[in-house]
């Protein structure tokens, strides 16, 4: 390692981005370009960033697998801030590996991280639970910025799986390793994931058409209780740890929910088929329809609930609970989940979103316009480059807002 390419990394260890491109603006060779790749992406030029990264890679030997490791790793974490999230996670595994088989531990170490957080944003929570198991399994001697991300990652899957207990901790954790790293950008992710657990997390619907703001421990002290619970976030029933997802069925929830608002009594058939199927002219085959579709709705909540059929309408009856409560989310709308993805600050592509809340890139780009007309997103770049942005939602969390595979404990 020559002189300059050592005062280059030196000051961007140091933090100062500047200072090294300054060092290796004009060089070529591929720790010149590995460098300038990651001070440019220190500055917010995150494209130019990859494309430095790439050619380094392509750059080094085969002698010099270590360097070509992490290439990788930095190019999979600029990946991860652009929020291409497309692809295999197998070359950023296989770089971990490779460093691992180097000694590099802490540069492998943080190539998992990269993985994790990859897996928190696509709602796979089960993988990165292994994935952290697996880094804790380790030991506890991380370089404190590594061990801050590792504790924040572990709040951030406690938070997800409704485990507030867990969550505390890992972030008083996170807060002493971020203090000791001395890096400004951590504590504020620290205070910002804190700040999470005394916000509103959902709302509860009250008979008399009222609500009331619960925090994320309220949410899961109720979904612990017997209730039944009826979860718009999440779009689901529960009962103790009975769980059945109904995201993947709109209209069944939709007739789940104008039960559970209307329990003790029940709701009719009119009233339902409004709700269900945005129709104020019912005629028989809508009537039709609904006898089908709550036929459906029996099957799936059997575990959880009767539904019974009424001079009026329908009505539900929980099992065993004593109670039927209703969650609703913290901001309405139909599009929460998408605009809770994006106030995160960073710039998402339709691909990602669509991957990210298991849809269609065409239902996302229909969404998308429809709050670009509304003024609550906007887009930057044009054709393949397109990414969207929102501004932070304010004044409640969106952790139950936002994508999980399944319910996860």
């Amino acid at each position: 390692m020559d002189s300059l390419i050592a005062a280059s990394a030196r000051a961007l260890a140091a933090g100062d981005a500047l200072g090294a491109l300054k060092r290796v603006a004009l060089r070529d060779d591929p720790p010149a370009l590995a460098l300038r790749g990651i001070a440019m992406a220190q500055l917010g030029e995150l494209v130019r960033a990859r494309e430095l990264l790439r050619r380094a890679a392509r750059g080094f030997g085969a002698h010099e697998a270590r360097a070509r490791a992490r290439c990788v790793v930095a190019e999979a974490e600029v990946a991860l801030a652009l929020r291409d999230l497309g692809g295999s996670p197998r070359s950023l595994l296989a770089a971990a590996a490779t460093l691992d088989a180097h000694a590099d531990h802490a540069n492998a170490l943080h190539a998992q991280l990269i993985a994790v957080r990859r897996s928190l944003l696509l709602g796979r929570l089960e993988e990165a639970a292994a994935a952290l198991a697996g880094i804790d399994a380790r030991g506890n001697g991380l370089p404190p910025s590594l061990a801050a991300v590792a504790a924040l990652s572990a709040a951030e899957l406690a938070l997800r799986s409704l485990r507030t207990g867990p969550a505390r901790e890992a972030l008083a954790r996170a807060h002493d390793a971020a203090w000791r790293s001395g890096v400004p950008a951590l504590l504020a992710e620290v205070a910002e994931a804190q700040a999470a657990l005394d916000a509103p997390a959902a709302r509860r619907w009250l008979p008399d058409g009222k609500e009331a703001a619960l925090r994320l421990d309220a949410v899961e002290a109720l979904l612990a209780s017997p209730a039944l619970v009826v979860d718009a976030c999440r779009h689901g029933l529960s009962a103790g740890a009975q769980w059945q997802a109904l995201a993947r069925r709109p209209i069944l929830f939709a007739l789940a929910l104008e039960l559970a608002q209307a329990w003790p009594g029940d709701v009719a058939r009119e009233a339902l088929i409004a709700s269900a199927f945005r129709t104020r002219r019912p005629d028989e085959t809508h009537r039709a329809r609904l006898r089908v579709e709550i036929g459906r709705l029996r099957a799936l909540i059997a575990p959880l609930a009767r539904i019974e059929a009424t001079a009026q309408g329908f009505a539900l009856q929980p099992h065993d609970a004593v109670d039927v409560v209703v969650l609703m989310p913290p901001i309405e709308g139909e599009r929460a989940s998408l605009l809770a993805l994006l106030s995160d600050g960073a710039a998402w592509s339709t691909s990602a979103l669509a991957l990210a809340l298991g849809a269609s890139q065409r239902t996302v780009q229909r969404a998308l316009a429809e709050l670009e007309v509304n003024g609550q997103v906007r887009a930057i770049g044009q054709a393949r480059a397109r990414r969207w942005l929102a501004p932070p939602l304010t004044g409640f969390t969106t952790t139950l807002l936002l994508p999980a595979a399944m319910p996860f404990a």
